[in-house]
């Protein structure tokens, strides 16, 4: 999996709306899926085969938050190269279709806001949402995220020129 050089890290000046990112890949095994769910969703959908079949999922899952985690690493490993990392200040989050073994996940992101911080220059808000899909382009998870963004310029203002999408200007302009 490709690891992020520091030089390779983007700032909140460097993020354009429609901005996509695209992570590696991640393979899950039923042994992950079990162990998981042992430790944090101990659930009979997340832990026993036979038992699963019975139930709304139809058959044996990752918990929710399993497939969460594994989103976070493919962000952190090879989907935004974010500087200061990927921090949250809150978010929305959805699992339409259930994470299955031998599930190959792939998260593609793209950039759907961007807001200098009003009170923090050398900060801001990006919103990202992440799509998580298996081999079968289904999607997994959505999640909408609030992400806090350090300013690469030292004065710690947003060069609202640089920004190529005329309604991202006139937004950045107006906050």
């Amino acid at each position: 999996m490709k690891e992020f050089r520091d030089d390779d890290r983007l700032y909140l000046d460097d993020l354009q709306i429609g901005q996509r990112f695209t992570s590696g890949t991640y393979v899950v095994d039923e042994e992950q899926i079990k162990a998981f769910a042992r430790q944090f969703d101990p659930q009979p959908f997340h832990l026993d085969n036979e038992a699963a079949k019975n139930t709304l999922l139809s058959g044996l899952a990752a918990s929710g938050w399993h497939t969460a985690a594994i989103t976070m690493r493919l962000l952190v490993e090879s989907g935004m190269p974010l500087a200061g990392g990927i921090v949250g200040a809150g978010g929305e989050l959805d699992w339409p279709n259930p994470t299955r073994p031998g599930d190959s996940l792939q998260v593609e992101s793209e950039v759907l806001d961007i807001r200098p911080s009003r009170s923090r220059p050398d900060r801001g808000v990006a919103v990202v949402r992440s799509l998580t899909r298996n081999q079968r382009n289904e999607v997994v998870q959505c999640l909408t995220a609030k992400l806090i963004v350090h300013v690469a310029s030292e004065s710690g203002e947003l060069h609202v020129a640089e920004v190529r999408d005329a309604g991202t200007a006139q937004s950045l302009r107006e906050n």
